[in-house]
């Protein structure tokens, strides 16, 4: 299972799933999805331009798990 860590970076830098979204211009609802785990996918997209907010790498939004 794939699931994210998106809670966690946004923890860190303080930031609230509005605020990304805003700042990315993708719907809050797209964003909160990753938050919360519940995202079918990920469009690569989304991914860049969280990676470049976050300053970080697919690999630490991203964790996969076995089932």
């Amino acid at each position: 299972m794939i699931n994210t860590n998106l809670h966690l970076l946004m923890a860190e830098k303080r930031l609230k799933v509005i605020d990304v979204a805003r700042e990315l211009g993708i719907h809050r609802n797209t964003i909160d999805l990753l938050y919360k785990g519940e995202a079918k996918r990920v469009d690569l997209e989304v991914l860049n331009k969280l990676c470049n907010l976050l300053q970080c790498t697919p690999n630490d939004i991203l964790v996969y798990k076995k089932d």
